[in-house]
């Protein structure tokens, strides 16, 4: 049963959102075997407040 996490910044439209889990669990189950319906993607959104390389937050950018 793999678990997938997903982070990435708030923004994608939930056709997007939808894309990526279709794709990332193609691609593992072809990597690893597991049937797709073992496969469950997680989507952590993270606002830009909440994102700070090198210091800086986004938002403030």
């Amino acid at each position: 049963m793999p678990f997938v996490t997903v982070k990435m910044l708030e923004g994608r439209t939930e056709e997007q959102k939808k894309a990526l889990c279709e794709k990332v669990t193609e691609a593992v189950s072809e990597t690893t075997g597991a049937p797709r319906e073992n496969i469950t993607v997680f989507i952590e959104e993270m606002s830009k407040n909440h994102y700070a390389p090198g210091g800086k937050r986004l938002s403030d950018q």
